[in-house]
């Protein structure tokens, strides 16, 4: 087990999950699911049904929500001693629409409660990001923040790239750090394109969908297959991923963190919901 700080998202997400194959501008027959998630929380879900000991670093929506998930998350084991509630008026919702065969069609984040995610309130939590094993951080946060983690986390820092909107965050700010290095970043295919500058990073993993999972590490570039599975909801994939991979730990070789990573992905996308709890049965 090993003690793992999560920096990152909480909001609600809202799946609408088309019955047939998606018709745009028009009324799709289908089912709607409201569950938990962001990626920082989902990533913070998974490693605890993993039997880490984590603790999420994040400042929840206001309004009805924000308790709710603040009170889901302590069910689930998960700390959020030091992470806050933002006031009335601030979202962290993602809505998200896919096909009939699970995969993406499109979605809308409002993520503007992390906006209060400065590094100066990161600084103030600096003694329990490095009391720990391993840090993951998403780029829900600023690129302001990103930099300032970059510098002051003395532990192996795994940053997720988000979304093809947010993988700049990533890129501008190691051009903002002093240090300008960090263990390791998990993005997928297209996010890889935005992030093809920033190569400081001691492993890369990328996520190439059906085809598996692709990780550049000691001047070589291994590839890995797909598990064998039936897509349900691909949202929560790269989440689960990444989850597995640190869960592997920082010294686990490359090979031993892309089966982790991969494992665990096939268990969220067989899943209706962006988290399995099968994780936990691994």
């Amino acid at each position: 087990m090993m003690r793992i700080c999560v920096i990152g998202g909480a909001n609600v997400d809202i799946t609408a999950t088309s019955g047939k194959a998606f018709r745009v501008g028009d009324s799709n027959p289908g089912r709607v699911e409201v569950s938990w998630g962001g990626v920082g929380r989902n990533i913070a879900h998974n490693l605890a049904l993993l039997g880490n000991d984590v603790e999420l670093l994040t400042i929840f929506g206001g309004g009805l929500f924000g308790p709710v998930i603040a009170d889901a998350c302590r069910a689930l084991g998960i700390g959020i001693e030091h992470a806050e509630i933002a006031a009335e008026g601030t979202n962290s919702f993602f809505v998200s629409i896919n096909n009939a065969d699970g995969e993406l069609v499109g979605g809308v984040a409002d993520m503007n409660a992390t906006e209060g995610m400065t590094p100066s309130w990161l600084a103030a939590r600096l003694k329990v990001i490095n009391s720990t094993d391993a840090v993951v951080a998403d780029a829900n946060s600023s690129a302001e923040a990103l930099a300032w983690l970059i510098d002051y986390c003395e532990k192996p820092l795994f940053l997720d790239a988000v979304s093809v909107a947010k993988a700049g965050r990533i890129k501008e700010a190691v051009k903002l750090s002093q240090r300008k290095e960090f263990f390791a970043l998990k993005c997928n295919a297209i996010e890889n394109v935005e992030l093809a500058s920033v190569t400081c990073c001691r492993r890369r993993y990328v996520s190439v969908g059906a085809e598996g999972l692709k990780v550049e590490a000691d001047g070589r570039l291994y590839e890995f297959p797909a598990l064998p599975c039936i897509v349900r909801n691909v949202t929560g994939g790269g989440d689960a991923l990444l989850a597995g991979i640190v869960h592997a730990g920082p010294s686990a070789s490359v090979e031993e963190s892309a089966r982790w990573g991969l494992e665990c992905a096939r268990c969220a996308v067989e899943s209706p919901k962006a988290v399995s709890d099968k994780i936990k049965e691994l």
